[in-house]
C-alpha cells in the first residue's frame, strides 16, 4: 500500500472504509437495516443526486404520478444505501456467506455459450445489484470483470484489491486488447455499458424512448472474436432473502447488421427489469446527456429555468 494513503486527505475515507469493515461483519439483516437508514440519511443531503434521480424517473416512467414518484425516490435511496454496504460484502465476506443468501439461474446458458470456444461477453447494467451480481456470479465461474477506476485513490485500491482476488482478472474498461485477449482465450468478459458515453464511437440510442449517448462497442467485440452475448440480471429479494441472479440464453444473431439495432435489444432487457423493480435501477447517473449542443439540457441551469417557468 502507498504511504501516501496516510495522508491527511485520505483519513475521512480510512473511516468510511473502517466503517464498512464494521458493518460487513454483522448479520445480513441488520446490514439492510442500516443501508436503508443511510439512504434516507443521503437523501436529504445537499447533493444533487435526488435531483437528477427525480429527472431520470420522471423521463423513464412519466406514468408515474408527483406522489407515486417520490415514493419510488424514496425507496430508490434505501436501495442506494444497501448496495454501499453489499459492496462491503463484496469486497470482505467469504463464499460460503454469499452463497447462503444467493440463487444463480441460467448457468447452463453459460456453459452451451463456452462449448462455442469463442468466448463469452456478459453485458449487464448499472442496477444497485452490480457489484454484489458480479461476485455472487464469479463464486460459480470465474470472470474478467472490466472497471472503471475510482476518483479516489485509496477506494480504488481497496475495491481494485478485491476484484484482484475474485476475478480471473480484472480489466479496464479501455483495455481492448486485453478484453479481446481473455476471449479468444474462451474466458467470460463482463460489464455493463448502459451509462452515457460521449467519447469516440459513441451513438445516440433510444433509451426508454429518449435518444441517449450509448456505447455501441459491444457489437464490434463480438463480430472481432465471435463471442456470444448475453444479458445477466440480479435482483435484491424482499425482506432477508438475498439476491437472485441469471444468465439469459444468448442473443440470437448478434452482432446484427446495424449496432444500434443491437444495442436496442440490449437497453430492452435494461427496461423490462426496470419495469420489474424500480428502485434498484442506478437512477442517480445523467444518463441523457447529448453529443452535440441541440440535445436538450435535463440535468443542467436550462433546465431548471424552463422547469421553474413552467411550474
Amino acid at each position: 500500500m502507498p504511504a501516501r494513503f496516510l495522508g491527511p486527505r485520505y483519513w475521512a475515507t480510512w473511516i468510511g472504509v473502517g466503517f464498512l469493515r464494521l458493518v460487513e461483519l454483522l448479520p445480513f439483516p441488520a446490514l439492510l437495516a442500516i443501508g436503508r437508514g443511510l439512504g434516507h440519511f443521503t437523501r436529504w443531503l445537499p447533493l444533487p443526486y435526488a435531483r437528477i434521480a427525480r429527472r431520470n424517473i420522471e423521463l423513464c416512467l412519466p406514468e408515474l404520478n408527483a406522489e407515486a414518484r417520490e415514493v419510488l425516490l424514496k425507496r430508490h435511496f434505501e436501495s442506494l444505501g444497501v448496495c454501499a454496504l453489499e459492496s462491503a460484502m463484496t469486497w470482505w465476506s467469504k463464499d460460503a456467506r454469499i452463497d447462503a443468501l444467493s440463487q444463480i439461474e441460467g448457468l447452463e446458458h453459460l456453459a452451451t455459450a463456452l462449448a462455442g470456444g469463442r468466448g463469452a461477453i456478459i453485458l449487464t447494467a448499472h442496477f444497485t445489484t452490480l457489484q454484489i451480481g458480479a461476485r455472487i456470479l464469479n463464486n460459480r465461474v470465474p470472470i474478467n470483470v472490466l472497471y472503471r477506476p475510482l476518483k479516489n485513490e485509496l477506494l480504488a485500491h481497496v475495491s481494485g484489491g478485491s476484484f484482484g482476488r475474485q476475478a480471473r482478472k480484472a480489466i479496464q474498461r479501455d483495455d481492448v486488447r486485453a478484453m479481446i485477449g481473455a476471449l479468444r482465450r474462451n474466458e467470460i468478459v463482463w460489464y455493463a455499458s448502459d451509462q452515457s458515453y460521449r467519447k469516440k464511437g459513441a451513438m445516440m440510442v433510444p433509451f426508454f424512448g429518449h435518444p441517449a449517448a450509448t456505447n455501441v462497442f459491444t457489437s464490434r467485440l463480438a463480430a472481432m472474436t465471435g463471442a456470444a452475448v448475453l444479458y445477466f440480471s440480479s435482483e435484491r429479494l424482499p425482506g432477508t432473502q438475498g439476491w437472485r441472479v441469471r444468465v439469459h440464453p444468448p442473443f440470437v444473431d448478434w452482432p446484427g447488421a446495424d449496432p444500434v439495432a443491437d444495442t436496442l435489444r440490449y437497453n430492452a432487457c435494461i427496461e423490462e427489469q426496470v419495469r420489474r423493480m424500480p428502485e434498484q435501477y442506478w437512477w442517480i447517473h445523467r444518463r441523457f446527456k447529448g453529443l452535440s449542443a441541440d440535445y436538450p439540457d435535463y440535468y443542467g441551469p436550462r433546465q431548471r429555468i424552463t422547469r421553474q417557468q413552467n411550474g
